[in-house]
């Protein structure tokens, strides 16, 4: 996840285009480490991989293990160190650990100018062009993922030429929904903002909570923006925003998603006092019935299993009021990069190739976590939960409707953006103050470029 972290930020190209070519291939400037590359992990001798993560999710976490087992199998002469951490504790950390005398080899991080830019732009992150080449990622990933996960050389520009993250899971931020309580309320399976609506004040006015929320962590403050603004928005509009190629905070459907969010903090769609309600907590309580909706991404696919069963809970995407085409937050997990400061680059490139190729897509699904290319054998029992999501997934990669996860936007977006919504849900800045706060940010962060 992004989690939260952790599929995301697109510009519209990213349907399984598997043909595509690698970021920088054919056009522009290539960085790369001086020096041969090599498949060759034997001949590095005895080797202790750090690897640095936040698989903590059930599921993923349960996968995770599993690879790296795997992996010290295929390569005996290989001890993985692990450290693995939260979201929220990995962005905290991990500029201070790469900075270190003793950084990490390989390690998660998320896109964007927050943290890939900056530790790209800081000379923390080795570009992995040359190991793109010897591993064929451009022909397994999609262009427009592999885009997510590029810079230009100097960190300044997003989407550049430079390959410096693989990302191993994909990822979609939806609503999820309790099938009973949505029948014995009479609705539908919500496919647009306005039947969301709709339902959430049924459910209130039957004295069900609409929406089991927890922002304590503040992330979440970014799925339930990134979902609603994207359903007004739509994929181009949001891109664009995100990119900095178009558009501005203070606009209409962004300023319109800030103001359904705090009414429905007001009306009591939300969990009571959400910003002292951890993520975990909240996720629980709709795995134990008590909230009709549930915004959370793909992640939770496992625990919501192992809480409810396999078919209990539904998964669902809002379409775009734009074009009609389903619409989301999301893309791909966090991308596996190797340190600049690594002495074992070809251990730390077979390592990712490991953890994000099809062998591993099969472990990922055995858990429950969605993979980044989702095998088209991949066929779900109908009416299963499972059956859903790799159906949703695969219906926003294909209307191109995946879209960035918001605090892409800017170095300082992230903190931006998660305090603004805390205050937004809890009354204490109004809708307009909260969007001209993510415009000067955005304004503030441009004119410096």
């Amino acid at each position: 996840m992004k989690k939260a972290a952790g599929l995301a930020a697109v510009v519209a190209a990213v349907a399984l285009t598997l043909t595509a070519c690698a970021p920088g291939s054919g056009a522009g400037t290539t960085t790369s480490s001086a020096g041969p590359v090599s498949k060759d992990v034997a001949a590095a001798g005895k080797v202790t991989l750090t690897v640095w993560d936040q698989n903590v999710d059930a599921g993923i976490a349960e996968a995770q293990e599993a690879l790296n087992k795997q992996f010290e199998a295929k390569y005996p002469n290989v001890t993985i160190e692990r450290t693995a951490q939260s979201f929220a504790d990995l962005k905290k950390t991990l500029r201070l650990a790469l900075t270190s005398n003793t950084p990490p080899d390989v390690a998660q991080v998320n896109q964007g100018y927050p943290d890939m830019g900056a530790f790209v732009e800081a000379g923390l992150l080795r570009p992995l062009n040359d190991y793109d080449q010897l591993y064929g990622w451009s022909s397994y990933f999609p262009k427009g993922l592999l885009k997510q996960n590029s810079f230009s050389a100097d960190g300044k520009s997003w989407q550049g030429d430079n390959l410096f993250g693989v990302s191993q899971t994909g990822e979609l931020v939806g609503v999820y929904y309790n099938r009973a309580l949505l029948n014995q309320l009479g609705l539908e399976t919500p496919t647009t903002l306005d039947q969301l609506e709709a339902a959430m004040a049924k459910a209130k006015s039957a004295g069900i909570l609409p929406l089991s929320f927890g922002n304590l962590e503040k992330s979440p403050g970014i799925h339930i923006m990134g979902v609603t603004q994207a359903s007004l928005l739509g994929a181009e509009g949001v891109t664009k925003l995100v990119s900095g190629q178009g558009g501005a905070w203070t606009d209409a459907p962004t300023l319109e998603a800030a103001t359904k969010i705090a009414q429905w903090a007001q009306d009591g769609y939300l969990t009571p006092g959400a910003n002292g309600v951890s993520r975990d907590d909240a996720t629980s309580a709709f795995g134990r019935g008590e909230s009709l909706f549930l915004i959370n991404g793909t992640w939770q696919q496992a625990k919501l299993e192992t809480a409810m069963g396999t078919s209990a809970a539904g998964f669902t995407v809002l379409n775009s009021a734009v074009d009609g085409k389903p619409t989301t937050t999301g893309g791909q997990g966090l991308a596996w990069s190797i340190g600049s400061k690594t002495k074992n680059a070809d251990v730390a490139a077979a390592y990712i190739d490991f953890v994000t190729n099809a062998g591993s897509a099969e472990q990922l699904m055995s858990t429950g976590a969605l993979p980044t290319v989702l095998p088209a054998s991949y066929q779900p029992e109908a009416g299963t939960l499972a059956a859903d999501i790799a159906t949703q997934y695969r219906a926003v990669q294909a209307a191109n409707g995946v879209v960035p996860y918001l605090d892409y936007a800017t170095t300082t977006f992230y903190d931006t953006l998660t305090a603004g919504a805390q205050d937004l849900i809890a009354g204490q800045i109004t809708p307009q103050g909260f969007v001209e706060k993510l415009q000067a940010d955005q304004a503030a962060f441009l004119a410096k470029r």
